[in-house]
């Protein structure tokens, strides 16, 4: 814990110093973000309003690490300094949880130190002041008959108001309707102005009357205005989660049955049908026996934490290690991985859903084994993330390429979360237990329920359904009841899931499969499906898929329910289409190479800083070469490297460095080798492109014989190039290593000196010659077989003329592949719309390249005890750890690239 703090200290110094007043810290090129002044993320922009984000989102994380006179000082400059007026398109969801619960939560902790006499004693409800405006900024959003907020508001203009840019918008997300009641209730509770709670609880009522009766399930996204579901499939993750949340939480908070029993019957219905141990699944609310995906995102991390205070134990601990071994198998939790534990989608923005149920798992069961979880996960990102001014998103958890982002979400919820994993009671300064935790974490006080408590009609027209449950008569986790006389419980629930990652591939088994036993098996698997196969035909059409030939020589497949011989028969179709659409998918992403790492390893930079490149399908494949290739950059003369290099000496045995254009980049590969070159980085030449906006793609030959390439040769978008060329313009000397995934530090400089660091009692940094560092020793993960990203883009084959003509693009994760049989198009099939979308047939294989070394598997429960015999020795550990990144971090300041 005391690590912990030390880091955060570190970085809300760092983000002071680079970021103050912006939203968020960009942490490669140590700057603020601002809304406006960099290329547009889309959606996730939405979060971002010129109110200083991360200050306001980290306020109560301050208290809760003991820095009160920082969280004094922070104080006072959100009052000063941040405005609420701003003309600017923010999302509702994102500002309620992050900015209107980072001000109540700094309230509700400076109202307690304030208290206890010693801090704040100036403090007069500031914060809660201008909560309550920014909720009355947000409730514009709520003018629809639904009671259903927009998605989108303008802080200065509302919804309807010409000059707005929002109020057109007709769907919103699950999620985003459904987590608004902490926030809004405790506003309330607070200024006992009751409009706050009484919309939000208007919202939760329409999800709660519009839920599929049938299943009890809800979509994941809603037409605010006629309630009809516009996404119709269900799960735990992105969309829906904290809806499920904040019923449960509501009750605890404002005691409000009605909360408690919706939410048992959403559980109940989750855990009969989405609950595929260790597995969280998406099915469809009419058909739940039916899976709507073969992927999970990590968002639903988080569930095992709910099911913690809901106080189901047993499943909580079976995802929880589920998703553990799959952060061991790739250092973090992918965005989406699918059942089988591949990667779906590769970025990691150092989301802390898994660290949040650790904490609760370890307050739960108080079994050590999660205390060594908490610092694998500390251990990751001191080794994998840490960059000079902070901690940078993962770019890709194959290649461990970084982004150039570090949400405010970090500092609200992960070092939160890691800091009371670790922490004693005697450590905190107030009593954790008299608050409840937002979903960002922020903490509200208990005592709310029984303050200024708004007058709530039972819904009388609803009827809740009878549970056969005992786990329903109570509420909250009890230890001894939970684990009677046995310590060893929870390790008895993990022991048969240790190795579901590495030593298996599982294929997820349908519900719909399931329920057919011994049955009779679906009529034709997407496998085996031949057009050229008569009886194929036939069973297609028996089940509504209609077969069109295609003018290129390609098939497209198309479902129509209704023209299916019966309702049996159509589902049979439904899963058909969705099988052929999984294997579409898998062909498409085996044609695509994954994306490549650049690690800056020279002085200041240590191999912290890695950028996403693009490969080549020529020259030396860097998959083949664990090693990589490793070297000194030098610029070429001329430039675009289109002509015989005229600077060769100061190109030999160097990495050559050179603008995208003009020629193809075989044709540049060719010069630079001849000139001596040992590697080649491509830097893209369209101003501002970047791997955090733009896809990547691969560079293609020239249609001839390259072979003759021998050299490994990257592409860099422009941001991510002009980070080497600043490093250059600073450092002169700038070394770099070119490899299919970022390499730990231990590997790069084996044998030779680097600096490490440790801090004594007093938080003192020493700089020492040598230091065994358990961390440091750590082997980088194998290789992978090559499998989905969303950021592999297209290959490209044109003659390079610059950024307008490229043939890149991010593709169709579902377009076109020519096979040898066929190429099927086919639609993401609803039960009742299903319509068409390009995919192809081939199976995908569990490869050998999937699994990781026996010995990178999983630690053993012996080993787990060995390390946390007592709390002790290990905290030294982290605490060494953590600091030998602070004097890095330090010393990275001063150089200021």
């Amino acid at each position: 814990g005391l690590a912990v703090s030390a880091v955060t200290d570190s970085l809300f110094c760092s983000r002071q110093e680079h970021a103050y007043p912006a939203d968020e810290l960009m942490p490669l090129t140590c700057r603020g973000r601002v809304r406006g002044q960099e290329p547009s993320r889309g959606d996730v922009d939405d979060a971002l309003g010129k109110f200083s984000l991360t200050l306001i989102d980290t306020l109560d994380t301050l208290v809760v690490l003991n820095k009160t006179k920082e969280f004094e000082e922070a104080v006072k400059k959100v009052i000063k300094d941040v405005n609420l007026d701003n003309d600017i398109v923010v999302s509702v969801f994102e500002t309620n949880i992050r900015v209107l619960g980072g001000l109540l939560g700094g309230h509700s902790v400076a109202i307690m130190l304030k208290e206890k006499g010693e801090y704040m004693q100036w403090y007069n409800g500031e914060l809660l002041h201008m909560a309550k405006e920014l909720g009355y900024k947000l409730l514009p959003a709520f003018n629809t008959t639904s009671g259903l907020p927009y998605p989108r508001v303008n802080l200065k203009f509302g919804v309807r108001h010409p000059e707005a840019r929002t109020g057109t918008e007709t769907d919103t997300c699950t999620a985003c309707a459904g987590t608004l009641i902490l926030e809004f209730a405790a506003l309330s509770r607070f200024t006992g102005t009751s409009i706050f709670e009484e919309y939000a609880r208007k919202a939760l009522d329409f999800i709660w009357e519009k839920r599929q009766r049938s299943s009890n399930l809800v979509g994941v996204t809603i037409n605010i205005h006629t309630g009809d579901w516009v996404r119709k499939d269900s799960g735990v993750g992105a969309g829906i989660d904290s809806y499920y949340e904040y019923l449960l939480k509501a009750y605890v908070l404002l005691g409000d049955d009605s909360f408690l029993e919706r939410f048992n019957t959403h559980y109940d219905a989750i855990m009969r049908y989405i609950s595929q141990p260790p597995l969280l699944l998406d099915v469809h609310i009419h058909k739940p026996m039916l899976n709507a995906r073969t992927w999970m995102d990590s968002l639903l991390a988080f569930f095992p934490g709910l099911q913690v205070l809901k106080g189901d134990i047993r499943p909580a601990i079976e995802t929880h290690e589920m998703l553990y071994q799959v952060i061991k198998k790739h250092n973090f939790l992918p965005e989406a991985f699918t059942t089988d534990f591949r990667v779906h989608w590769a970025q990691h923005p150092l989301r802390p859903e898994f660290a949040e149920s650790t904490y609760f798992l370890y307050k739960a069961t108080g079994d050590p084994y999660y205390l060594e979880v908490g610092k694998t996960l500390i251990e990751n990102l001191n080794k994998y993330a840490r960059v000079p001014c902070g901690f940078a998103a993962m770019k890709d958890v194959r290649t461990g390429s970084h982004e150039d982002r570090m949400d405010s979400f970090f500092l609200a919820e992960m070092f939160k979360y890691l800091y009371l994993l670790f922490a004693d009671k005697e450590d905190m300064i107030f009593d954790i237990e008299d608050y409840i935790f937002t979903t960002e974490a922020h903490l509200l006080p208990l005592w709310l329920s029984t303050t200024n408590q708004t007058i709530s009609k039972k819904n009388t027209s609803t009827e809740y359904t009878e549970l056969d449950d005992s786990n329903f008569d109570w509420t909250c986790p009890n230890t001894q009841i939970l684990f009677p006389n046995d310590p060893m419980f929870a390790q008895s629930i993990r022991e048969p899931l240790k190795n579901v990652v590495d030593k298996s591939c599982p294929r997820g088994i349908s519900r719909a499969e399931e329920s057919l036993g011994s049955g009779p098996k679906p009529p034709l698997r997407a496998r085996d499906f031949m057009a050229s196969n008569p009886e194929h035909l036939e069973i297609l059409k028996k089940m509504g898929v209609s077969l069109i030939h295609l003018k290129d020589g390609r098939v497209q497949l198309v479902q129509h329910a209704v023209q299916a011989a019966s309702s049996l028969d159509a589902e049979d179709g439904l899963r058909f289409m969705q099988e052929m659409i999984e294997l579409s998918s898998q062909q498409q992403k085996e044609q695509q190479l994954p994306p490549r790492a650049v690690q800056i390893v020279s002085h200041p930079f240590f191999g912290r800083v890695v950028l996403t490149a693009g490969p080549a399908q020529f020259g030396m494949d860097l998959s083949k070469h664990k090693a990589g290739t490793r070297g000194f950059v030098a610029t070429i003369k001329p430039y675009n490297g289109c002509s015989e290099i005229t600077n060769p000496e100061a190109v030999k045995e160097k990495i050559a460095l050179m603008q995208r254009g003009q020629c193809m980049f075989a044709e540049k590969a060719r010069n630079i080798q001849k000139a001596g070159a040992i590697g080649g980085i491509v830097i893209d030449d369209n101003e501002g492109s970047s791997s955090d906006t733009a896809p990547l793609f691969q560079m293609a030959g020239d249609g001839k014989n390259t072979d003759d390439i021998t050299i490994p040769m990257l592409f860099l978008f422009n941001k991510e190039g002009n980070i080497i060329l600043d490093a250059i313009r600073e450092y002169e000397a700038v070394e770099v290593l070119l490899s299919d995934k970022a390499k730990d530090r231990a590997t790069i400089f084996k044998g030779k000196m680097i600096p490490n660091y440790i801090i004594d009692s007093n938080l003192e940094i020493e700089n020492m010659d040598q230091k065994s560092s358990e961390n440091d020793s750590h082997k980088p993960t194998s290789e992978e077989a090559p499998s989905e990203s969303q950021d592999a883009g297209a290959v490209s084959e044109e003659p390079e003329g610059g950024g307008e003509n490229s043939a890149v693009g991010d593709p169709d994760p579902l377009s076109p592949a020519s096979t040898d049989s066929a190429s099927v198009s086919m639609a993401d099939p609803d039960p009742h719309t299903p319509g068409p979308t390009e995919a192809s047939a081939p199976e995908p294989a569990c490869t050998a390249g999937d699994s990781q070394p026996q010995e990178q598997n999983t630690q053993t429960e012996a080993n787990s005890k060995a390390h946390w015999d007592s709390k002790v020795q290990p905290m030294e550990s982290i605490l060494a750890d953590w600091n030998e990144d602070i004097e890095a971090f330090e010393m990275m300041e001063k150089d200021e690239l």
